[in-house]
């Protein structure tokens, strides 16, 4: 590797973790989850490309956290953004965008009656564990711990090994049940009797199948207990389906949280659910009022016109089943590959078409972030980075012919670690770590 190919990332890093605690904006984008000598602190971007400050130019997978659905800088979206915002981005009372963004998204998810927009998923799905704890009267919420993330807050972050500065009344608050297993539910119900104000869960959970009609039968359970269900649309949203993986499953939760993909990269999330529920933060309503989302950023302009572009394009292009057709197409590539080079048992694609994962398993096969780092590194030193396989719309068939080059190179170095039982002379320094830990 050339020592100067990464310098300008490489000093910016530095720079960032000097001023910025854990050297980015969002963990997961951190430089301990990225190899050391070869994480590209990026310039530009457009659709399935990126370039950093020294001028590589990569193919990017699980871009903007699974948000940027499109590619980056999509045309449309870029136009309408653009146009809004030389209109005023924010002001004193409502603007006539807010109606017409609202109108769009409950047109595209018909089983929701109500919405509001915010900036991040984590103050949407925060304020959706609000209605529910003051639609039931009740305190405990049950988060799905076969799920990775739900919010910054701390009625989940407490759940996790990060959890100090929680106090311990705030934990405990929080309960857990494994996905896909309704006997759990129930016995958790039971275990707490009239304490559970909602369920909280992704629609899907990665590579696990739940039963057939997991969803609905959850609903009903959680009715049948007089708790609600919160379904978490976050990565599923737009992704899965325009109208999210619940209605693919048949189910109307009583709220969802929305974020991500549905502007493409731009900050705009959605509170959506029942009238009934969603009423208890607005001005009709006979109950003590909820304060749910009021924040100065919820409906500036640039997020819901990114909203608005994101349906249109949508609907117009397929933008769903184009994205499973690419991580299809994806999957059916590299998997001989991995075959070929006897990896099958190392190296394994997972999860949706539409949202692949690779998992990196040593020489017991068992999970390696040491073989995680060595995988990632040799995809960046041959033009491919992401923490996944999670592709766009953008991705095109020559993206998908250099991905399979990068993964056939990064093949031998991977079984020679293998062979030598140890990964460590080609990480580029020190392991990946989880996000979630309690020491650096």
């Amino acid at each position: 590797m050339s020592a100067g190919r990464y310098a300008g990332s490489v000093e910016a890093a530095a720079r960032l973790r000097a001023l910025v605690p854990g050297g980015a904006h969002t963990y997961a984008k951190g430089p301990d989850q990225y190899p050391l000598d070869c994480a590209p602190i990026i310039a530009r971007g457009r659709g399935a490309r990126v370039w950093d400050v020294d001028g590589n130019e990569y193919i990017e997978y699980g871009s903007g956290l699974r948000s940027v659905i499109l590619g980056h800088a999509h045309p449309r979206v870029t136009e309408a953004v653009c146009e809004q915002i030389r209109l005023g981005t924010n002001f004193v009372r409502p603007a006539m965008l807010e109606l017409e963004a609202a109108e769009a998204f409950l047109a595209a998810v018909p089983t929701m009656e109500m919405v509001k927009f915010a900036k991040n998923g984590s103050d949407v799905t925060t304020a959706a564990v609000k209605l529910a704890r003051a639609q039931t009267g009740r305190d405990v919420v049950a988060v799905c711990t076969d799920q990775p993330f739900f919010s910054t807050d701390d009625w989940f972050i407490g759940t996790t090994a990060m959890d100090a500065g929680i106090p311990r009344a705030i934990r405990e608050l929080t309960v857990g049940f494994p996905y896909g297993d309704l006997g759990a539910v129930r016995a958790l119900f039971e275990a707490h009797p009239g304490r559970i104000a909602c369920l909280v869960l992704e629609a899907e959970s990665g590579a696990l199948v739940p039963p057939e009609n997991y969803l609905r039968d959850l609903v009903d359970l959680a009715h049948e207990h007089g708790a609600l269900v919160v379904v978490d649309e976050m990565i599923t949203g737009f992704r899965w389906a325009l109208e999210g993986a619940h209605a693919l499953a048949g189910a109307v939760p009583d709220l969802c949280t929305f974020g991500k993909g549905i502007g493409n990269g731009y900050a705009v999330s959605a509170l959506a659910g029942r009238r009934e529920v969603m009423e208890l933060g607005g001005l009709d309503t006979d109950d003590d009022r909820v304060f749910l989302l009021s924040t100065t950023h919820g409906a500036e302009s640039a997020g819901l016109a990114a909203l608005m572009a994101t349906i249109e394009v949508h609907r117009a292009e397929g933008v769903s089943e184009r994205i499973a057709a690419n991580g299809r197409a994806l999957r059916e590539a590299l998997t001989p590959v991995i075959e070929d080079a006897g990896l099958a048992e190392h190296l394994k694609i997972l999860g949706r078409d539409c949202n692949l994962v690779f998992a990196t398993l040593d020489g017991d096969h068992l999970p390696s972030q040491p073989f995680r780092t060595l995988f990632m590194r040799q995809l960046i030193l041959h033009g491919v980075v992401g923490p996944s396989f999670v592709c766009s719309a953008a991705l095109t068939e020559a993206d998908i012919a250099q991905t399979v080059e990068a993964v056939r190179a990064a093949a031998p170095v991977y079984t020679a670690a293998l062979e030598r039982g140890d990964a460590s002379a080609d990480l580029g320094g020190p392991s990946v770590k989880p996000v979630f830990r309690r020491r650096a």
